[in-house]
């Protein structure tokens, strides 16, 4: 998911957390993702019907 994702974003209270988001017709997967030292890890991942807030870093 995270090498296919629709668009990404950094988030706004976080700018070493990356929200990643893919879909179609008004429903989203998205999977929060920290990046440290060039390393990181899915914090968590879940369903929504718009894509969140935060500065858009990537979009198909």
């Amino acid at each position: 998911m995270l090498e296919n994702a629709d668009e990404i974003r950094v988030s706004k209270v976080d700018s070493s957390v990356f929200l990643y988001h893919k879909g179609s017709n008004g429903r989203f997967l998205c999977v929060v993702a920290k990046h440290l030292n060039d390393e990181g890890f899915i914090i968590t991942a879940y369903p929504t019907d718009k894509i969140k807030e935060g500065k858009l870093v990537w979009k198909r």
